[in-house]
């Protein structure tokens, strides 16, 4: 499955209302960490179909970065059943990635 780009518009029907596993990646275009764990998160979606992966652009959707506290970037955070149930802040490799999940 390919990463889904998430937004206000489709973050209660994508995240919220997910019969699986949600991974998101809030992320901006200019952090370095984030363009390291970019490949890495888009690697999983292609490689798990069990999860929803998405990605959360924090400089085009600052309601959903302040309504999750989002203070440093990158930051994964893992939903079930609409509720947050992981977090990451910070690059991490894959393994800790998958850790979460």
């Amino acid at each position: 499955m390919s990463v889904i780009t998430i937004t206000k518009d489709n973050f209660e029907e994508t995240v919220l209302k997910a019969k699986q596993k949600v991974l998101l990646d809030f992320w901006a275009p200019w952090c370095g960490p984030c363009r390291m764990v970019s490949p890495i998160v888009e690697e999983i979606a292609q490689e798990r179909s069990d999860i929803v992966v998405g990605k959360v652009n924090v400089d085009e959707q600052v309601e959903l970065a302040v309504q999750y506290r989002i203070a440093s970037i990158p930051t994964l955070l893992v939903f079930q059943n609409g509720q947050v149930v992981n977090k990451s802040i910070g690059a991490s490799p894959k393994k800790e990635i998958l850790e979460l999940l």
